[in-house]
């Protein structure tokens, strides 16, 4: 399953997360689902923001979508987050956290920042095959994503 227009380039995908093994079984579990989108990496929100900046100076199409965890070092998912949500050419970007984080003040939070969903990332494989297959069939199949820059 890849989220396509007619004429258009797959929707890439930009996950966030400074864990080797998270993001390894992000991976896997969009091979699973059949998610065949193509999917960057960065590992954190430095990592993240320089990547996005580095589109705009180039031109280059932005993400459709990003999956942004909220603890990593440098600077976190909620920086990034406010950073992405407060630049005119970014803030359309839909950013989903997902997160270990269940606390009721990171999902308030994140949401005041202009987060689109908030997830907290399944303990087991086969949940996050299911997680990673519903963010697939709503994001990339369902909903109407602004043409990127």
């Amino acid at each position: 399953m890849t989220a396509i227009s007619p004429g258009a380039e797959p929707i890439r995908i930009l996950l966030a997360d400074d864990d080797e093994d998270d993001r390894l079984m992000a991976r896997e579990a969009f091979d699973v689902s059949l998610l065949t989108n193509p999917l960057d990496e960065v590992v954190d929100g430095v990592e993240l923001m320089e990547h996005l900046y580095e589109l705009l100076r180039l031109g280059k199409p932005l993400p459709g979508l990003i999956l942004l965890d909220l603890n990593m070092p440098r600077k976190d998912g909620r920086e990034a987050l406010a950073e992405i949500k407060s630049h005119a050419e970014l803030r359309r970007i839909p950013v989903v956290v997902l997160t270990t984080s269940k606390a009721e003040e990171d999902i308030y939070r994140t949401y005041d920042l202009g987060v689109n969903s908030f997830i907290s990332k399944p303990i087991s494989f086969d949940g996050l095959v299911a997680v990673m297959s519903e963010l697939g069939r709503y994001w990339l199949e369902m909903v109407e994503l602004p043409k990127a820059s």
